[in-house]
């Protein structure tokens, strides 16, 4: 009985493994050709739209400072 558990959870754990697609990148929408604080950028900083950009393609928020090094890199400017 004990056999014949173990092995229905390693199949379950093998087929759940096996279902669960991955998660491919996206590619960060780029706003470097926006003027900040625009109707274009809904009025937001370039870093605060492209978190809210990032929010509607995925479901999650990155941090301000994460948006904004990706903003510098997208613009070329230094830090």
């Amino acid at each position: 009985m004990m056999l014949r558990a173990i092995v229905l959870l390693l199949l379950t754990s093998l087929l759940t493994a096996a279902a669960v697609a991955p998660a491919f990148a996206q590619e960060v929408p780029s706003v470097a050709n926006l003027e900040p604080f625009s109707a274009e950028a809904n009025f937001m900083s370039l870093p605060g739209y492209l978190r809210w950009l990032l929010f509607q393609q995925n479901g999650n928020w990155i941090t301000y400072q994460e948006a904004a090094r990706m903003v510098q890199q997208q613009t070329g400017q230094a830090p």
